[in-house]
């Protein structure tokens, strides 16, 4: 048997694996997937998971002289403060990396926290490898991505049938990035992320991503588009503001709209029909109106983006993917209106500054019941587990 057909094999098989995984519903019991969970990488993920040629110079995070902490990439100093954002309830507060709690690096721990809230499993995303699209080398780019991807790999073994975790995509090199797929695919991992942000001007339709695409399509990966404050990447925020109140409000909701138009106008995910796209924290609200807004577009103006073949809302609604927080019942109603509530996950964000913890299902739980019209209110199921499982590739 040839290469390919090898590599086609031990994908199936990975991918067969997924699907038997996370727990089911049974006797009437919905387990509860939370899809948008978060870790805070630990120093062994520079330390000991990282080549030694690389250590000093990927991704981590470092306590100053003077008590505080930092983040570093390339042997420089990208911002200060990282801690507050990553630790529940902290933001404003002078803790510093090495307060992170337990449960968002010892998975014991985290398996405990999620018993406590009534989680069943839960879709681990990084925390300080969100900004990672702040490293310039390529190559460090790459073995920064593989260390992280190891240490993940090594804590969702604690317990593979209820912790999942995404990789990180070096979007930095598109050869990297793709090899890097790879990687993530036979180390059993759920899928890949990214920022919804630029890399070095590298747009999602470029004729270069299509390999990414190709990758992660073949080997039945979900892609999920993740963004975060704190970038020095080139963005809408970044070019206007400094004020992080200005930049929290703007740097979620801009670039995920902005990421949608270009994965439906530019014919990718017809390209593509196999592939799942999450977008991921910046809330529904923004949905209703974008696609609404869209779909005037492509009658209007579709001459200008050929390969848009299909209304934009078709299309997000058979490959595409929104997180919603807990109170935005109005929005999930018009999102659920539009025929769209099997687009929706929810996901507690924990252990970052503005999780909702304690307490995250129960604020949930109490949005979904607030509803008058039963049929929203009966979709609950679907948004924390069947959705969930969809978008995670599981069934």
């Amino acid at each position: 048997m040839g290469a390919l057909g090898q590599r086609g094999g031990r994908d199936m098989a990975m991918t067969e694996t997924r699907k038997g995984l996370g727990p089911r519903a049974t006797n009437g019991r919905v387990p509860v997937y939370d899809a948008d969970a978060h870790i805070a990488e630990p120093p062994s993920v520079w330390e000991e998971y990282a080549d030694p040629k690389f250590r000093d110079q990927i991704m981590q995070c470092r306590i100053m002289d003077d008590g505080t902490d930092a983040a570093f990439a390339e042997g420089k100093k990208l911002r200060n403060g990282i801690a507050p954002a990553c630790i529940p309830h902290a933001y404003g507060t002078k803790v510093t990396w090495d307060d992170i709690v337990p449960g968002s690096y010892d998975p014991a721990a985290r398996l405990s926290v999620m018993d406590d809230e009534g989680l069943a499993a839960a879709l681990m995303f990084p925390s300080l490898m969100l900004i990672s699209g702040d490293i310039n080398d390529a190559e460090i780019a790459v073995e920064n991505a593989r260390a992280y991807n190891r240490w993940m790999t090594d804590f969702v073994s604690e317990d593979p049938n209820r912790l999942f975790g995404v990789g990180v995509c070096p979007l930095q090199s598109v050869d990297g990035a793709v090899a890097v797929v790879e990687e993530v695919a036979n180390a059993g991992l759920t899928g890949v992320t990214f920022r919804p942000e630029r890399y070095s001007g590298l747009e999602l339709f470029s004729p270069d991503m299509d390999r990414v695409w190709s990758a992660a399509e073949h080997h039945d990966l979900t892609v999920a588009i993740h963004g975060s404050f704190g970038s020095g990447m080139p963005s809408f925020a970044k070019t206007r503001y400094e004020n992080q109140f200005y930049v929290h409000m703007v740097c979620h909701p801009f670039e995920q709209m902005a990421s949608v138009m270009e994965m439906v106008a530019s014919g990718v995910l017809d390209d593509h029909p196999m592939l799942r796209v999450g977008f991921f924290e910046s809330g529904l609200g923004w949905l209703p109106y974008w696609l609404d807004r869209l779909d005037e577009h492509k009658e209007a103006m579709g001459h200008l983006v050929p390969r848009l073949k299909r209304d934009p809302t078709e299309i997000f609604s058979e490959q595409c993917f929104v997180t919603m927080e807990a109170g935005e019942g109005e929005a999930f109603e018009q999102v659920a209106a539009m025929g769209l509530a099997h687009t929706v996950v929810w996901g507690s964000d924990y252990p970052h500054y503005d999780c909702t913890f304690p307490g995250a299902l129960a604020e949930l739980n109490e949005t979904f019941e607030g509803f008058k019209n039963d049929e929203f209110s009966s979709l609950r199921n679907e948004v924390v587990y069947t959705n969930a499982r969809r978008f995670m590739g599981l069934t």
